[in-house]
Formats: C-alpha cells, structure tokens, sequence
C-alpha cells in the first residue's frame, strides 16, 4: 500500500506543479518563486529533511502514518479537480469570447465594429446588409453591388472595416430583395455576414466579457495561493512517504534490529557510472543477487518497473525537475 500512495502522492505533486506552470502561463521564474517546500526550494528542503513529528507521530503504525498521508493526498488531488475545473471553465469562456472578436471578418464577431448610424434602423422596407468582399474585388463590387439584385439603394454601400485580407461593406437594399442579392453575392464570391444591429445583445457580450475578465483576475490570486500551499503540503508528504519506503526497505531487506544509514547523493551526470561502480564495490556484499536485474511481477499502467534496476543498497531516485515547459 505504500507503494501506491508513493505513486499516487508523485502523481498528485508533478499535476499542482503543472497546473501552477498552466495557470501562471508558463513564466519560469514565477513558476519556480512559487513551488517551495515549508518555504524553502525544494533541494534545500531535501537535504535538511526532519521527519515532521507534528504531522505524522512516530508512535502510530507505519500502516497509520500511510493513511494519514494517503488521505492528505486524496484531498488535495479532489481539491485540485474542483478548483481547476472552475477555473478552466472561466478562461475557456473567456477565450472563446475573445476569439469571437478577432480573427477573419468572415468569421469574428461585428458587434465592436459597427456603429448605429451605420445601419438603417426600424424600418418596414428597408434593410442593411454587410458583406465582406476580399480586396482584391473592391473595385468589381463598387461597380456592380447596385445590380447584384432589384432593389439596392444606390450609392448606399460604405466600407466600414478592413481586415489583412478583406474589406466589410455596408449595403442598403429592400426587405424583398434579401434572398435575391444573398444569392448574387454568393455567386461573385461575396460573403453576406448574417448580422442585425441590436444593441441589447451587443452590450449583453460586452457585459459578460468584463464580467469573465473580473472573475478571472479574482480568482487568480487565490488559486495561485492555494496551489502553492498544496503543492509544499504534498511534496513534503512525498519525501515523507519515501524516507517511510527506505524504513521499510531496508528492514525487509537487511532484517532486524535496524541498521542503516539514509544518504542524499546529487552527482553530476557525467559522474553517474562511476559513481554507481564505487556503490557496488562498498556494498555488493549484502546482497549478491544484485548483480542482476530484477524484473518487477507488478505492472502498474505508466510505470515501466521491469527496467527498474536493483542495487545491494536501497536506492530511491527523487526528481525535482518537475515541470515540462512548453
């Protein structure tokens, strides 16, 4: 069972750490300043570890201090799923609103590029249409939109925008004659925007913009908080939880009264092999079926234990590098 909380508790400390580096955009440094340990970077932590009598009393069972750290880690990962999908939900509406009011003038959103006076308004008769007409047919659509259908008002077109690609015209024409002209248009490679001025509905999108802009600021704060706490709650957890499993180790490996040292090497990669061939020569005395790999019966999704090498010393292998930049 430790052996699951263990791959649980490192689940749950790289999703905090990701969702921080998400939520703060992938900025580095900010993302670095926040994924602290009791306050401190996390190989300071490491290397002034203290077990935390407080949190997990030494006189319970191991199987005790599991369950404590296994339902700490519980709760904090529903947390996470709680306050991340909130979240989420805001900035993808958010986004969505945002892409409305970008990208092509076939596509975007008109409501901030329009005006009242552009339009001809409460009429029985009369309606204005806008077209969006690639620039290279500027000239083509000034000669011929007054003919693309009866009942165009000449002389009614204005251009009211200009995109990288297009130009979106303003056309006045009768009520009648929408199907007519929609249809010519089609025909000469002009696109009639289905759009109607109204200003509630404008100021409604408006509204909820700002409304989404303002929650999201208000809940950054918080949440930035709230993972930064739960992050320094589960990776102490974590190292807790192995300090637990080179207990454990170690008494199932060497037995009876315990006996052993725990040691926090950092070596530099270069210096990995030579490292590992002092180790043995130490140590290949306490277990001589190390020499051999030892391939795992338990095969856990994620997990490639069969490639997990064993060693005559318990070895466990702690990663602060816990973030995939994009």
């Amino acid at each position: 069972s430790t052996w699951l909380i263990f791959y649980s508790l490192e689940c749950v400390v790289k999703k905090v750490s990701q969702y921080m580096a998400d939520v703060l955009e992938d900025s580095r440094d900010k993302v670095q300043e926040n994924l602290l340990a009791n306050g401190v970077d996390l190989v300071t932590y490491i290397t002034r570890f203290q077990w935390d009598m407080a949190k997990y009393p030494i006189k319970q069972s191991l199987k005790n201090i599991s369950d404590i750290i296994s339902k700490q880690v519980s709760q904090i990962d529903n947390d996470l799923k709680a306050r991340a999908s909130a979240y989420n939900n805001l900035k993808g509406n958010l986004q969505n609103l945002e892409r409305k009011n970008a990208g092509s003038l076939l596509t975007r959103s008109l409501a901030d590029i329009v005006k009242k006076e552009d339009f001809v308004i409460d009429s029985e008769y009369l309606i204005t249409m806008l077209v969006v007409v690639p620039k290279t047919s500027y000239v083509d659509w000034q000669k011929t939109y007054e003919t693309l259908s009866e009942m165009v008002v000449p002389r009614s077109t204005n251009l009211l925008f200009e995109d990288h690609d297009s130009g979106l015209f303003s056309v006045t024409l009768f009520r009648k004659a929408i199907d007519d002209f929609r249809h010519k248009a089609r025909e000469n490679k002009y696109t009639v925007r289905d759009f109607q001025y109204n200003e509630q509905e404008m100021n409604a999108d408006k509204e909820e913009m700002t409304r989404l802009s303002t929650d999201k600021k208000k809940q950054f704060g918080p949440l930035v908080r709230w993972l930064k706490v739960n992050f320094s709650e589960a990776f102490i957890a974590w190292i807790h939880i192995k300090a637990l499993r080179v207990f454990v180790e170690s008494v199932l490996r060497y037995g009876l009264p315990v006996n052993f040292q725990a040691m926090l090497l950092q070596p530099n990669k270069k210096n990995m092999k030579k490292l590992r061939e002092v180790l043995n020569d130490l140590y290949k005395h306490l277990d001589s079926s190390a020499a051999a790999v030892i391939d795992s019966a338990m095969d856990i999704p994620g997990l490639n234990l069969s490639q997990q090498e064993y060693y005559p010393y318990v070895y466990y292998k702690i990663d602060c590098n816990l973030l995939d930049f994009k």
